[in-house]
């Protein structure tokens, strides 16, 4: 199965813009390796290799984080919040990490903080437009907000520069 071109390329490289956005997209969607990707694509027909995957996602993986950023709403934070430490209170935000470490554990640990720095900065903005809080919404919601989520994510593509 091929996937369909109908963005223009980008220049300097030797694949369409839709291959790229989705390279990136399963990398930070799916708990993949860069071999997994590989994979993934030689399945639809694109044979890459899995350095040029990692490249991709170095390369163009801050692109869609800025965009999303971007997009979001201005957050107001609580400068005057009661901010206590102690073991039991801070369940909730331990929990929040669990993508983080089970993805953590999938790449086999960060080789260096620069690498964790790279990936989790991307990785934040992404999984958060692609994983709503389900529990929360209704079917039709979900379906909204999905397809939503894939019209943002075309949007950015058609935004990335090489």
């Amino acid at each position: 199965m091929k996937i369909p071109c109908t963005m223009p390329g980008l220049k300097g490289y030797g694949f369409p813009r839709e291959i790229v956005a989705y390279e990136v997209w399963e990398y930070y969607r799916f708990a993949l390796s860069t071999a997994d990707v590989e994979d993934l694509l030689a399945e639809r027909g694109v044979m890459v290799s899995r350095e040029t995957v990692r490249n991709w996602v170095n390369r163009f993986g801050h692109h869609f984080a800025d965009c999303i950023k971007r997009d979001r709403p201005i957050r107001i934070l609580a400068s005057n919040a009661d901010h206590r430490a102690h073991k039991g209170l801070n369940n909730h935000i331990e929990g929040s990490h669990r993508p983080t470490r089970k993805r953590e554990k999938l790449m086999g640990r960060f080789k260096s903080p620069g690498q964790a720095q790279r990936f989790l900065a991307a990785h934040d903005q992404i999984n958060t437009v692609f994983r709503p809080r389900r529990d929360r919404l209704t079917a039709t919601s979900y379906r909204h907000a999905r397809s939503d989520a894939f019209d943002l994510w075309n949007g950015y593509a058609l935004e990335m520069t090489a």
